[in-house]
Formats: C-alpha cells, sequence, structure tokens
C-alpha cells in the first residue's frame, strides 16, 4: 500500500498537472496525456506500452522540479546528450529521494530517461475523444443535493487521467501489476467524457438508472475511434477499473483515490497560501549576491518580508 512518506512526490507529481509552458497549449500533463496517445496509435503491443509507460513515468517525475526543462530545451540550449541525461537524472534522484524508498526499486524508470528530444512530428494524430478530453473540465466536488463546490481553475480530464496513470506505475509492482498494465487502463478510464460533460458524484446519482447504459454507449463512441486491436485490449482491460477483486482493480483504485483527494488538498492549500510562505519558507528572494539589495528596496517601499 502507499505510505506517508510518499506523500511529498505523489503532490508534486500531481502539480504536473499545474506546469505550463510556452511551447504549446494546455498543461504538461495533459500534454503527455495527448502524447502518450499518439504513440499507443502506433503501437499498443505490451512491449511497447511498458516502454511507453516507463519514459512517460519517469519524464513526468523530472517535470516535478525541471517544470518545462526538458531534453529538447537542454538540446537547443547546447548541451550534449551525455550533458541531458545527467541533469535528467539529478532531477529524477532529488524527487525521488523525498519518498525514501516508498515505492520500492525504481531502477528501470530511472533507466528509461530519454536525453534525446521526442520526435513527436512522426507521431499520428491523436483521436477527437483525446483532445476533448484535454478540453473537458472536471466536475470537483458535487453533492446530488448540496451546492456543487466550484474551484478554480479546473483540472481537464487530460491532467487527471495522465497523473492517474503516472500513480497506478508507480504502485503497481506493489500489488504484482506490470507497470505497463497499470499506465494503460488509468490512461482510458475517462473514455466516456470524451462526449460526457462532468456533472460528478451528484450527476451520477441523478442519472439513476440511466446512468451505466449512458458510460457504455459513449465509451463505446471514443473506442471506435482507435485502431480495433486497442480497442479490444482495453474493452479486455477497463471493466477491472470498477472492482477491487482484481489487482488491476487495485492498482487503479488507490491510484485514482489519491488523484482525486489530493486535487482537493491543493485547492485547499492554495486558499490557505500566504505571503509569508514564500518569503519564509520558500525564499522568493532568493540568497546571493543581490539579495541585500533586493531586501532594502522591499524595506524602502514599505513591503513587509518578515
Amino acid at each position: 500500500m502507499v505510505e506517508p512518506r510518499t506523500l511529498q512526490l505523489l503532490r508534486e507529481v500531481a502539480d504536473v498537472k499545474r506546469l505550463r509552458d510556452a511551447r504549446g497549449p494546455g498543461s504538461l500533463a495533459d500534454r503527455a496525456f495527448v502524447r502518450s496517445w499518439r504513440v499507443l496509435l502506433r503501437d499498443w503491443s505490451t512491449d511497447r506500452v511498458l516502454a511507453l509507460a516507463l519514459r512517460e513515468v519517469a519524464h513526468a517525475l523530472v517535470a516535478a522540479r525541471l517544470a518545462g526543462v526538458d531534453a529538447g530545451v537542454l538540446a537547443l540550449a547546447g548541451l550534449d546528450r551525455g550533458e541531458r541525461l545527467l541533469v535528467l537524472q539529478r532531477a529524477f534522484d532529488a524527487v525521488t529521494a523525498t519518498a525514501e524508498g516508498g515505492f520500492g526499486d525504481l531502477a528501470d524508470l530511472r533507466a528509461a530517461l530519454d536525453p534525446d528530444p521526442f520526435a513527436e512530428d512522426l507521431l499520428p494524430a491523436a483521436p477527437p475523444f483525446v483532445d476533448a478530453l484535454v478540453r473537458q473540465p472536471r466536475a470537483g466536488a458535487t453533492h446530488p443535493v448540496l451546492p456543487r463546490v466550484v474551484v478554480e481553475p479546473p483540472e481537464s480530464h487530460g491532467d487527471h487521467c495522465f497523473v492517474t496513470a503516472v500513480y497506478s506505475a508507480l504502485v503497481a509492482p506493489r500489488f504484482g501489476v506490470g507497470r505497463g498494465e497499470a499506465f494503460l487502463v488509468a490512461l482510458a478510464h475517462h473514455l466516456p467524457n470524451g462526449d460526457l460533460p462532468d456533472a460528478g458524484f451528484g450527476g451520477e446519482v441523478l442519472l439513476g438508472e440511466h446512468y451505466l447504459r449512458v458510460l457504455a454507449v459513449l465509451e463505446q463512441r471514443s473506442l471506435q475511434q482507435v485502431p480495433q486491436g486497442l480497442a479490444e485490449r482495453l474493452r479486455v482491460l477497463l471493466p477491472q477499473r470498477e472492482t477491487t477483486e482484481t489487482a488491476v482493480g487495485r492498482v487503479f483504485n488507490t491510484a485514482d483515490v489519491l488523484d482525486r483527494v489530493l486535487q482537493v488538498h491543493h485547492h485547499a492549500r492554495a486558499a490557505a497560501f500566504t505571503a509569508a510562505q514564500a518569503l519564509d519558507d520558500l525564499d522568493i528572494v532568493h540568497p546571493g549576491t543581490v539579495q541585500r539589495f533586493q531586501l532594502d528596496v522591499l524595506a524602502g517601499a514599505g513591503i513587509p518580508v518578515r
């Protein structure tokens, strides 16, 4: 099971849903979600799904510390292949050290770090439901008889599916499940929401006896957009997300509940954030040769720093 010592790493990985850069729309998680589906369209064999999971999880762990500074940026800045790999490994080691071994042996993930820029222009286009999931916001906390709790900005279904896939791959070995299989189930677990706007738990209850039929019909609409072999594989795997009687189901439900609840914790922390935390805890006025000057500027302007 997941232990408290892994919590910082889980929170940092979840922040990939909130990190952005100038190279594309959406969060880094959204873009990894789209990229993962484009890779799957090219090859969904067991070996290739495992390779995809290892690479994407490894680079998500790096992004938790380096944000959008990836192999492509480092290559653009003139670092050679060995230098790029060293930077990626340094970030990977820094973030995984916070879990104190709580995820077991991560050597396979570290070995999957790729210092070469990813050639996304060679991949097929994503199916329509993938782009829809990136645009489709999550409902947040809803209840059938209570007002909705609206938080801004909402995460997307692409955000949630990708981070849940990363969590699934991280915890999978503890349940005797392969990282690739765990990653794939979580990546695909919201296929109906390509068409179905998210009304949350409250909406599920109010749809009542129609809910499961609505999900089944709309899931099939999404599955029809991928190659038949991949669709058949997903039809076998996806029912396991609804049970804890299988190891795959236990992995998925572990990852899903962690991401859903940590998202609520994120909004609670953001609402309670204070300037003192940035100044004292995070050193927003960084130590260095100009720190004294900058502190004097703030003092002269009457802006408290303590």
